[in-house]
């Protein structure tokens, strides 16, 4: 073989183990895709471009990343198989969405009387390093939040479960078993279409976090929220194996510290700049009434919830998953 067709050989091996690997040289700029569904300004969107400067930062200008919120370049659905496929080097979605991909994660969008993100997205972090879930083995995670939970949002007030008996309240996942528990009607419908919908007579109100009653303007519609928490929706940022195996080891170290900071600085940000604005904005603005269930009341809404969590627990064993383990430790790290 002459000289030049072994130079052409080994320029092509070196190619073809960098196009596998699919990154600069370690004292190269590297350069990450992060997309999201949602738009920028969601809390979810701020927690995407607050983690993408302090890594930019972090490691001085090393490591850039571009953002593609809004759906630009995946939706929901596709996040996790075009982080797989390359799509995106970095993609974060909701599991809650999706409970047939995240069976053990789906636990944490159960009615557990979490009181707000802060709580929930600390509890999500700490569970999902103690039990490595399966569903997440092709991915390294690295970031994980939930939105605050739940409230009903409505028309008329809601104080008990009478009040719900002929109530239509959009709801999606597991907020469904959750409003049909307690005697309403749930009914689903993506979060853009319900400002008509409640102008229009189509439904009687939401359960949903409460930065919507701004965000969507819906207190100018929906003048009642009931001060009971439900279920929240979980979310993560996860990346390759493969993609992250390839890292070098101080961008990693970077990835990893922030990964233990993330949870805690969106889930303040999401509670106090964005419900407790959103709040302050519908009570000022819109008149805004916030109802407080008797402690009678609450015991009968806590009794109604418990065998949701049941029935997930034994459902969950039957696949062989240690959910009745996890629910505990969740409530331990609640009292915590």
């Amino acid at each position: 073989m002459s000289t030049f067709s072994i130079s052409r050989l080994l320029r092509g091996l070196v190619l073809g183990v960098a196009a596998t690997v699919s990154l600069p040289a370690l004292s190269e700029e590297i350069t990450l895709k992060y997309a999201f569904f949602a738009p920028a300004g969601t809390f979810p969107g701020k927690q995407m471009t607050h983690w993408a400067e302090e890594v930019n930062k972090r490691t001085n200008g090393k490591v850039k990343v571009e953002t593609f919120p809004g759906g630009s370049l995946l939706g929901a659905r596709e996040m996790w198989d075009g982080v797989t496929m390359g799509v995106t080097d970095i993609g974060l979605s909701a599991p809650s969405y999706d409970p047939g991909r995240f069976p053990l994660t789906s636990g944490m969008a159960l009615p557990l009387g979490f009181e707000n993100a802060t709580e929930a997205s600390r509890v999500l972090w700490e569970v999902t390093k103690e039990f490595q879930p399966k569903e997440f083995e092709n991915f390294k995670v690295l970031a994980m939040f939930t939105s605050e939970p739940g409230h009903i949002q409505s028309k008329e007030p809601v104080r008990n479960t009478e009040d719900l008996a002929n109530m239509r309240l959009r709801a999606t996942g597991s907020g469904v078993p959750v409003i049909e528990a307690l005697g309403g009607s749930a009914v689903g419908m993506s979060m853009p279409d319900v400002p008509q919908a409640v102008q229009t007579g189509v439904i009687d109100g939401t359960m949903t976090s409460r930065e919507v009653l701004r965000d969507f303007r819906l207190a100018e519609n929906l003048k009642y929220v009931t001060e009971y928490p439900m279920v929240v929706s979980t979310f993560a940022a996860v990346m390759d194996k493969k993609k992250w195996d390839a890292l070098p080891d101080d961008v990693k170290k970077v990835f990893d510290e922030l990964g233990e900071e993330m949870h805690a600085w969106t889930g303040r940000y999401h509670d106090e700049e964005n419900v407790n604005g959103a709040l302050e904005w519908a009570q000022k603005e819109q008149g805004l009434t916030i109802l407080t269930l008797s402690d009678e009341e609450t015991a009968r809404w806590d009794a109604k919830m418990e065998p949701i969590v049941e029935e997930w627990i034994v459902a969950t064993e039957a696949k062989g998953l240690p959910a009745k383990q996890y629910i505990e430790r969740i409530k331990e790290l609640q009292k915590k």
